[in-house]
């Protein structure tokens, strides 16, 4: 645990800037205002149950980690190795100082889910929360994960919107047919234009039948939805040929330039 005083820790925190996530620092709260209230803590508890509390010998990919919630209780379950990735480097500021003062032995990397083939690592489990519904390209992150990242389990969470229910489709159906895509429950992705909740990069809201058809088609198999946001899937084969698109990408200095030819960075 951390030699650092009660008060060292509350400035160095206030430092690091505004928190997402709440978590308890030898009694300094990150973000005791949040408007979730105590979250993710309130989120987990509600899944806790439906993930190994033994995880001894088991690799762990936190996608997203944000400031380290789920990649600290990963840790704490006893998971050999745990890597979290974000591209916000306050949230990885964040994150290193939370597991320091944790005493975790976590590694945390700046990495977009598009790249997650630079890992060149498979994984027991993936936690991939809280992500999905701030990607241009969701489905593409998914089939990146099955194709590079995967072995095993995944933990996906979603923001949903809409139907809570999710009913049987048949697997096809007749050009002029379409009164299922009036059905409230028929797999459905919400799209965002401008902002929601304050936040422009809220593009996606999937109902919950829609976080399902996305997760099975990428090669997702549904164990359990043990929280209505949550579902505990396992990697098998992908139900058809298509999967992860590669765009074109040539180096120019050592930065990426896309197919448009627009400078893109290093994780375009």
């Amino acid at each position: 645990m951390s030699l650092l005083t009660g008060e060292q820790i509350r400035a160095r925190a206030a430092a690091l800037g505004d928190w997402f996530h709440n978590i308890d620092l030898d009694g300094v709260q990150t973000a005791p205002n949040h408007f979730l209230n105590d979250y993710p803590n309130v989120k987990w508890r509600r899944f806790q149950h439906a993930i190994p509390e033994d995880l001894s010998g088991k690799s762990v990919l936190d996608i997203g980690c944000n400031a380290g919630f789920y990649s600290i209780e990963m840790k704490r379950r006893g998971a050999d190795r745990v890597l979290g990735v974000d591209f916000d480097d306050r949230y990885l500021e964040q994150a290193r100082f939370a597991a320091e003062v944790k005493g975790a032995d976590i590694e945390f990397r700046k990495l977009s889910v598009y790249d997650v083939a630079e890992l060149r690592e498979r994984f027991d489990i993936v936690l991939f929360m809280g992500v999905f519904y701030h990607l241009r390209h969701p489905l593409l992150a998914l089939d990146l994960i099955h194709d590079h990242v995967a072995d095993d389990l995944m933990v996906f969470q979603s923001m949903q919107r809409g139907s809570n229910d999710i009913v049987p489709v048949r697997a096809d159906y007749d050009f002029f047919e379409d009164k299922h895509f009036d059905d409230p429950a028929y797999p459905k992705m919400h799209f965002i234009e401008h902002r929601y909740a304050g936040d422009w990069t809220n593009w996606w809201t999937p109902n919950a039948a829609g976080s399902a058809a996305m997760l099975r088609s990428a090669g997702f198999e549904i164990l359990d939805r043990p929280e209505d946001e949550v579902f505990i899937c396992r990697r098998t084969e992908r139900p058809t040929e298509a999967g992860a698109v590669y765009p074109a990408r040539s180096r120019t200095n050592g930065k990426s330039h896309g197919a448009n030819g627009r400078d893109e960075g290093e994780h375009g």
